[in-house]
């Protein structure tokens, strides 16, 4: 069993930039695969990113590859997003999810943990 939460939202003017935490306490956090997703109002949750258990390989969403980037710190128990050039398309509520695959699974469904989300707004 994993908790996770999520912290660094916030308010940022289109350009800015933020870094996403996700804390997660329970067993073993450094063999899980760690993802992250948004979801936008009255849209679908997607897919961002996420890196494997020893935090040696990263998959991202076309979408993001280049601006946004993950890392995990097994010792902090903590991974991040950091976002940068920061987009009024990209507000949304940011989660963190955890799985143990031996894979980096890119859909929701594969995901068995999930933090509460953290907001972010992107102003023009």
């Amino acid at each position: 069993q994993v908790q996770l939460v999520e912290s660094g939202g916030g308010l940022v003017q289109a350009g800015g930039s933020l870094r996403l935490s996700c804390a997660a306490s329970g067993r073993a956090f450094g063999t899980y695969v760690m993802g992250w997703f948004r979801q936008a109002p009255g849209k679908e949750r997607t897919f961002l990113g996420a890196i494997n258990w020893s935090g040696d390989t990263t998959v991202y969403a076309d979408s993001v590859k280049g601006r946004f980037t993950i890392s995990k710190d097994n010792a902090k128990n903590t991974m991040y997003l950091q976002v940068s050039t920061l987009k009024p398309e990209d507000t949304a509520v940011y989660y963190c999810a955890a799985t143990l695959s031996l894979r980096i699974p890119t859909m929701p469904g594969e995901y068995d943990y999930w933090g509460q989300g953290t907001q972010v707004t992107v102003s023009s």
